[in-house]
């Protein structure tokens, strides 16, 4: 079954890509959510004259993409965290620690487009990547110390 997404989906895609999904998934789920609708030739029809007169701003919205990775560059956020005797931190670092970082240097990036890519419950170096548009992936590497 053929759909196309309203909204950006993790995993599944981004708003206005035409993806397929199994039956039950578009049928229960992301019709009835407001999700996605189904891919019929006259959908597909207005979601052409749509990506069309979208053009100019879905290049605006990447310029902005590109040009905050390029601000945001190769910088090195300090994260502090309590840490116990075995120098394991008690919980663990989460992209909400991170977006707070970032925001104190003065980048607004959502929690829910930072991806941690590996479990942080230890002090050291660690890199999360930041989906800031759909063809805009950046790389921004942090350091969790001791409090």
């Amino acid at each position: 079954m053929e759909v196309i997404l309203k909204t950006d989906i993790a995993g599944l895609g981004y708003k206005n890509d035409i993806v397929a999904v199994k039956p039950g998934y578009g049928r229960n789920y992301l019709i009835p959510q407001g999700f996605a609708v189904m891919a019929s030739e006259t959908n597909k029809k207005v979601l052409a004259e749509n990506i069309k007169q979208a053009a100019h701003k879905a290049e605006k919205l990447k310029k902005d993409a590109e040009d905050l990775a390029a601000a945001i560059g190769d910088l090195t956020l300090e994260i502090a965290a309590k840490v116990g005797e075995s120098g394991r931190i008690f919980g663990r670092v989460t992209n909400t620690q991170i977006s707070d970082s970032l925001r104190a240097k003065g980048f607004e990036v959502d929690r829910k487009k930072i991806t941690l890519n590996s479990e942080v419950k230890a002090l050291g170096e660690y890199t999360a990547t930041l989906d800031l548009h759909k063809e805009v992936k950046h790389q921004v590497k942090f350091n969790v110390v001791a409090e």
